[in-house]
């Protein structure tokens, strides 16, 4: 099987109006840029997506935003993007705010086929209101569902034609387990190598969970917010 394909462009040939997407990256560090910036070119609209955050302004998810591609985003806070703020209080974005280890847990969860899970994080807090409470040893739990998507974007390091992949330090955060709770995972890589390149003990995707692999290209390596030692 075939997994390479020439560019962003191909890659994201499939995705379609209201399609659930999850896209890797923590702030600006380890996002799918090429695959962000063919998306806004589709102009695919009605797009839920599943992210840590939506980027900021004018870079990253904050171009599908921008865009108005985005009716619901699911993630762990607002960041630096203004814009995503102002369509939250006036109603023309749904937002959904989970804690950051129930983030990452739910979409685990969802990688590996558990449809929900019980945490005692967001008790008694408003991220528990509507879902089902259980004690368990005398303490209380919510319920909360496994997130799955049609699509994920991923960004590697290093990939093999067969859709093996090396994530690169922090660029190592939502990547690997969003690309097991896919129907589609497609993922873009700054160097991309023959079959067995690779060290099989470094792997931290294996290639069944890789339906499409492409070597990306103007990878930016911006800052969210640099901070700098007063002199």
């Amino acid at each position: 099987m075939n997994k390479v394909v020439a560019n962003a462009d191909e890659a994201i040939r499939d995705v379609f109006d209201g399609a659930t997407v999850m896209i890797g990256g923590f702030g600006l560090c380890g996002m799918p840029e090429n695959l962000i910036r063919a998306l806004v070119r589709k102009g695919t609209k009605n797009l839920r997506t599943i992210s840590n955050n939506v980027g900021v302004d004018g870079v990253g998810n904050g171009l599908l935003l921008a865009a108005g591609q985005i009716v619901h985003h699911i993630g762990t806070y607002v960041g630096e993007n203004k814009l995503l703020e102002e369509m939250v209080l006036n109603g023309k974005i749904k937002l959904d705010l989970v804690p950051q280890g129930t983030f990452s847990e739910r979409i685990r969860a969802g990688g590996a086929g558990i449809p929900a899970f019980f945490t005692a994080t967001g008790v008694g807090t408003v991220v528990a209101e509507g879902k089902e409470i259980r004690e368990f040893d005398g303490r209380l739990f919510v319920m909360e569902r496994g997130l799955t998507a049609d699509f994920a974007f991923v960004k590697a390091w290093k990939g093999d034609k067969s859709g093996n992949l090396i994530y690169r330090k922090t660029a190592r955060n939502f990547n690997p387990m969003m690309a097991t709770a896919a129907k589609v995972t497609i993922a873009e890589v700054e160097h991309l190598v023959e079959v067995g390149e690779l060290d099989g003990d470094s792997i931290h995707t294996p290639s069944i969970f890789v339906k499409r692999i492409f070597q990306g290209e103007l990878y930016e390596r911006r800052i969210e917010r640099r901070t700098v030692r007063k002199a």
